[in-house]
């Protein structure tokens, strides 16, 4: 039968908001462009212990061998600011956790693709045969060139797919399908001069425009690095205990970012305001039981535990929280341990500074009532 792809594009481009996708743009599968970037960031070794990036070569740039007869990508992108990101609240306090706004609902991966799934069945539904396969994050494939492409947005100076109207606190998704649809025309939009997250990233993870090393960055240091985060990096975690969104705070183009409207991205009960001391104090099967559906989980409870340690290193001195490390040192694993030790010697530190400080006011407050006081009182 004849199709008519011009109309089922914009079909299909309303079956995909009907999902609940903010946006959907069609492109090819031609990323030549961007092969010889992806070589120079994996031949620099900016993917650190991240080893599938590179185990797969070329694979990421070349979507019609993840999927034979591919012809085009679907790229969507589904918004995930929660309404109550109370960004300035947990980074402002030091005692409280920072985690990335992405992790505070439901994890996204399963959510999107099953959608996607949904919306290749609707297309083959309309035409007599059709070959599709969703991806959200499970393949290698390039999603930020894919979808500048598809008219999406462009890739920022931070790496991170930005869109004038949208900002970037949003998650792609792609669905390859062997059918010709019209293509979308590619994002044109730049940064400008503006480096706000270049000179914003708290370990200057970001090392030219376009460029990022994660062995520097702070979600990679929390999320995918497996061994001990390098000491030179811990104190620049600051309370940042699972991701990071500095660089997408000080972009200007998420000033107008909409929120989500998804009810499974919105800030679960057990991240209102959490103390590092009360989430340092679970247990692995509290853990397990507090993550259950959520991305933070598959970091596992040894490397929740590391990253906690290490922002109670960077909390303002207290007797309590030399407590709760000693505390779990007696049964830490040796990753925890190395960490827990750590912090108690930025807390020891601290203890010293205020004790050393403290003579010197008593002494200076000696003087002034001394001069104040009669000769002979």
């Amino acid at each position: 039968m004849d199709i008519d792809y011009q109309h089922l594009a914009q079909q299909i481009k309303q079956w995909a908001k009907e999902l609940g996708f903010a946006e959907l743009g069609i492109t090819d599968v031609d990323l030549a462009d961007a092969e010889p970037h992806l070589q120079r960031w994996l031949d620099a070794g900016f993917h650190g212990e991240m080893d599938y990036m590179a185990s797969h070569g070329m694979m990421r740039a070349r979507p019609a061998e993840l999927l034979p007869g591919t012809l085009r990508v679907l790229s969507v992108r589904l918004n995930y600011l929660p309404t109550a990101a109370a960004f300035a609240t947990n980074l402002a306090d030091p005692n409280l956790a920072y985690i990335s706004r992405y992790a505070l609902g439901r994890d996204y991966h399963k959510l999107m693709r099953n959608r996607l799934k949904q919306l290749g069945e609707k297309i083959k539904q309309q035409v007599s045969a059709l070959g599709f396969r969703p991806f959200v994050d499970s393949a290698p494939i390039l999603e930020r060139p894919l979808a500048q492409k598809a008219g999406l947005g462009w890739v920022g100076k931070h790496s991170l797919l930005l869109n004038s109207e949208q900002g970037s606190w949003f998650f792609l998704g792609e669905l390859l399908v062997d059918i010709p649809l019209p293509i979308d025309q590619p994002h044109q939009g730049d940064c400008g001069s503006c480096v706000a997250c270049i000179t914003s990233c708290p370990t200057g993870a970001i090392v030219a425009p376009y460029i990022v090393d994660a062995r520097r960055c702070i979600s990679y240091l929390t999320i995918e690095l497996k061994d001990a985060i390098p000491e030179e990096f811990r104190s620049l975690l600051g309370n940042r205990i699972y991701g990071c969104d500095d660089c997408q705070l000080v972009c200007p183009e998420n000033r107008q970012a909409p929120l989500s409207q998804e009810n499974d991205f919105q800030r679960r009960k057990q991240w209102q305001d959490q103390s590092l001391l009360a989430l340092f104090a679970w247990s692995e099967q509290e853990f397990l039981n507090n993550t259950e559906g959520s991305a933070i989980r598959r970091i596992g409870f040894q490397r929740w535990q590391r990253n906690i340690a290490v922002a109670l290193g960077n909390a303002p001195y207290s007797e309590a929280v030399i407590a709760a490390l000693q505390q779990q040192l007696t049964n830490a694993s040796a990753l925890v341990a190395e960490h827990i030790q750590w912090a108690l010697q930025q807390q020891k530190q601290k203890g010293w500074q205020q004790q050393s400080i403290l003579p010197r006011q008593t002494a200076r407050l000696v003087r002034i009532i001394e001069k104040g006081l009669p000769r002979d009182a």
